[in-house]
């Protein structure tokens, strides 16, 4: 999850500018409820982890405006009509195929007291930028920000797209260099190259002087850069999601505004021809069936209790209707409405990017409002379960084994034939399942023996103090059906056959197993060392294998102490041994 960290003085300054009182103690206990995770609060800092479905909270200022509604009850979405900038900005045709989405937005007046506020404003804002370009722009990839000084440019702006032989001074740097130059060099560009692979023509914004300011989604142009004495910005957002770059432009925007800016409208031409004003300022309207609202929250709310919830979730309640014909449906689909059942309808911020459902406001509605008094139920579906039938059996093998002073451990299902055969010189008796589409060579089949993974993990140990004793009572995959196998490994320096002779004597006294026999196992059959294995039998069948590892073995782990282990088919000791419960 995304952490910030924000000046309490800083925060408190946004608050009281809206006349909200700045309460330490309710941020700490009240202000987790609306999708953070404090770390720490105290009279300088608040350290705050942002849910990842929230990333209108990354910033102090955009927090502050969640906290308004959230611990003030107060009114925060507005209906606003945005002044014209009177800049417009054309994309050519050619963007479709190359970064479809831009948009844009301008910010004037900033007000700051003096350069060194500017300064820790302009650090805000980029930390910002690189916050969203994670939570919303997925690296850059589905939306990517620039924000420039305005005073050093000249509308109208062109998008266009331009080869890669194209140069200009990019950010940081003091001499030209071309595009091809840029992503293989420049640091920005190194990072980010990967998001241009494949394409001749790549994308750039200039203004009337033919000047780079942007070469997104890589990097800006060096006359752009936001400076102590900037009070003006133009914001742009390229992309391919639509949500995300105008969820990406409205933030910035807001954090601006926060700090005293007038938000600017420009006109885009897109590059389909089509003519919009940036950015849209207006809410989204959201219905929601009554009954999905009472269905899930086990009460009905009154007016005046969706009216203050949405207030404090920075929405607005715009009351009750009847549903649309494309709203009601007979198959008792939650997320529309029946035959007589009123739809409650909700205004919301265009920049709240995680409302994609009707549930999504169902779940704002329970914030808002609070859980203490709503609704109690049951849970439907049947809870009582049987036990399993091996329950005490499987309890049993773990007592044992952490009586001996083995630690449980569990490794991953997936494998390869090399450790489970190969390796191990054991011979696939069993169909083996396969990985159609494996994303690595160590993971290509299920496992059909556990002591392979056990040999991985004291490998990856081998530097801890000996002796060192593991085991694993897991499920491996044969015949393409669920088996349980129990394994474990010691390594020591003083161990020997007697030794794994007696551990092996105390698991079966452990377990409860009767008429038992002990055989040798032939040479070479598995990870043992010659003439020091064997096999169990418990009423004369097969249950398990245990001995000493054959150094050979150990050294292809890159283990080089003397080993000894065993692996059991807990579904074999299951059958010969009678459940004492």
């Amino acid at each position: 999850m995304p952490t910030i960290s924000i000046d309490q003085n800083l925060l408190s300054s946004l608050l009281s500018k809206h006349g909200c009182q700045h309460d330490i103690d309710d941020v700490d206990h009240r202000l987790p409820l609306l999708g953070t995770d404090i770390d720490r609060c105290d009279e300088e800092t608040l350290d705050i982890e942002i849910f990842p479905n929230r990333p209108d909270l990354l910033s102090a200022e955009t927090l502050s405006i969640a906290m308004r509604g959230f611990l003030h009850n107060q009114v925060t979405l507005q209906d606003e009509s945005l002044k014209e900038s009177g800049i417009t900005m054309t994309v050519e045709s050619e963007l479709a195929g190359i970064r479809p989405v831009i948009l844009g937005a301008v910010v004037r007046g900033l007000k700051m007291e003096d350069d060194d506020e500017m300064d820790a404003f302009i650090k805000q804002l980029m930390e910002h930028q690189e916050k969203l370009h994670f939570a919303l722009g997925r690296g850059r990839r589905r939306a990517s920000i620039g924000v420039h000084d305005l005073s050093t440019l000249h509308p109208p702006f062109t998008v266009k797209a331009v080869d890669r032989n194209h140069s200009f001074v990019p950010l940081a740097m003091e001499n030209p260099m071309a595009i091809d130059e840029i992503l293989s060099s420049h640091p920005k560009g190194v990072d980010y190259a990967h998001l241009l692979d494949g394409m001749e023509m790549v994308p750039i914004i200039e203004d009337s002087n033919g000047s780079v300011l942007s070469f997104p989604p890589i990097i800006n142009g060096a006359h752009t850069t936001v400076q102590s004495s900037t009070r003006d910005l133009f914001i742009d957002v390229t992309g391919w999601d639509r949500r995300a770059c105008e969820s990406c432009l409205m933030l910035v925007a807001l954090q601006a505004k926060e700090r005293g800016g007038t938000i600017e409208t420009i006109a885009l031409t897109d590059c389909e021809g089509q003519k919009e004003t940036l950015p849209n300022w207006s809410p989204v309207h959201h219905r929601v069936p009554e009954r999905l609202v009472t269905t899930i929250l086990g009460r009905n709310l009154s007016e005046d209790e969706l009216s203050n919830a949405m207030i404090r979730m920075g929405g607005r309640y715009t009351g009750r209707s009847p549903p649309t014909s494309e709203e009601i449906s007979d198959d008792g689909a939650m997320q529309h409405a029946g035959e007589g059942e009123d739809m409650l309808g909700f205004d919301m911020p265009r920049w709240r990017f995680d409302l994609l459902h009707p549930v999504d406001l169902v779940e704002d509605l329970a914030i808002g409002h609070g859980y203490e008094d709503l609704g109690t139920d049951v849970p439907k579906a049947p809870m009582n379960a049987l036990p399993r039938p091996d329950d005490h059996l499987r309890r049993r093998v773990r007592t044992s084994m952490q009586g001996m002073g083995f630690m449980q451990i569990q490794s991953l299902t997936l494998s390869n034939d090399e450790d489970q055969f190969e390796r191990m010189r054991w011979k696939p008796f069993n169909a083996i399942t396969r990985i159609t589409n494996p994303i690595t060579i160590e993971h290509t089949m299920m496992r059909h023996f556990l002591l392979p993974g056990l040999f991985r993990l004291l490998a990856s140990n081998r530097h801890h103090d000996l002796p060192q004793s593991v085991y694993e009572l897991g499920t491996v995959v044969r015949d393409h059906t669920n088996m349980d196998r129990l394994a474990f490994l010691t390594a020591e320096r003083s161990g020997g056959f007697a030794a794994i002779r007696g551990r092996i004597q105390a698991f079966l006294r452990d377990i409860g197993a009767e008429n038992v026999t002990i055989e040798a196992l032939p040479d070479n059959e598995g990870p043992w060392l010659a003439g020091r294995s064997a096999r169990v039998l418990i009423d004369g069948e097969w249950v398990g294998c245990f001995g000493e590892i054959d150094p050979a073995i150990s050294h292809t782990f890159e283990l080089l102490v003397p080993m000894n282990g065993a692996e059991f088919d807990v579904e074999a000791l299951k059958s010969v041994i009678t459940d004492p419960v």
